[in-house]
């Protein structure tokens, strides 16, 4: 199935055909791609994590929830008819849409740690400068943690990364080291951590399927994550109403 146009449509539809996607991804790696000693989960890493998110701790009893013992109460005004009379209200939908999304993390049995993630980039990570730069960080620290990441991209290049994202997370837009392709702006890139982290990055465009791209689980060894058959089972979850606009809007380009 070739791939759609998800910047033509709101952030809301690629959210939703986000949230299809990486259950299939995780599905699929879990029923035999992956080897036995390693298990893929659907996880939310939002921000900066620590050992609390890289290791699977048993589950603590929680301390019940505070009880107010105020009965006075008084009357909230409604946003839809009263709005509050401020000079500027804002909001970024795109970028509130990538805080909820989730990744797939690939975990070894014998410590539960994150070893490997697949990162799908959503419009709200370029959203702004500093969801861009946020996101390129994140990339960086699992990497200089030694954990392994692929990172799909299916957004055309903008003003913050003229490039694509892989030079965002490489920190780095030498020629020499990686040339641009106008022709194929979309972009899926594998980085090995380690020492000497390296890039394997396979460009695409729209109106072409994915090919398999690797997830590396150690330094040495890595498995083919299915893009295209995990792509085409969640795009047949999306609506009918807007499978029809995407594809449309792909016959007409």
């Amino acid at each position: 199935m070739p791939i759609h146009d998800w910047s033509q449509v709101d952030a809301g539809i690629f959210h939703d055909f986000h949230m299809e996607w990486i259950p299939q991804i995780k599905g699929a790696l879990n029923r035999g791609i992956l080897p036995a000693d390693y298990y893929a989960l659907g996880e939310q890493i939002a921000g900066e994590f620590g050992p609390d998110i890289l290791t699977l701790h048993r589950p603590v009893a929680g301390s019940p929830g505070a009880v107010s013992d105020n009965n006075s109460a008084g009357v909230g005004l409604a946003l839809a008819t009263s709005p509050p009379q401020v000079a500027v209200r804002v909001t970024n939908p795109p970028l509130w849409y990538a805080l909820k999304s989730r990744v797939v993390t690939i975990r070894h049995v014998s410590n539960h740690r994150i070893v490997a993630v697949i990162e799908i980039v959503s419009q709200g990570n370029n959203s702004s400068r500093t969801a861009l730069q946020a996101f390129s960080r994140k990339a960086q620290e699992f990497l200089s943690q030694g954990i392994h990441l692929l990172v799909v991209d299916l957004f055309p290049p903008g003003t913050r990364d003229p490039q694509g994202i892989h030079p965002v997370i490489w920190d780095d837009d030498s020629p020499s080291t990686f040339e641009f392709c106008r022709d194929s702006p979309l972009t899926c890139a594998s980085y090995r951590a380690g020492p000497v982290p390296e890039a394997f990055i396979e460009p695409t465009a729209v109106g072409r399927e994915l090919t398999p791209v690797p997830i590396f689980l150690n330094p040495e060894e890595y498995v083919l994550v299915p893009l295209e058959s995990t792509y085409m089972a969640a795009f047949a979850n999306v609506p009918a109403f807007w499978r029809m606009q995407l594809e449309r809007m792909l016959a007409q380009a």
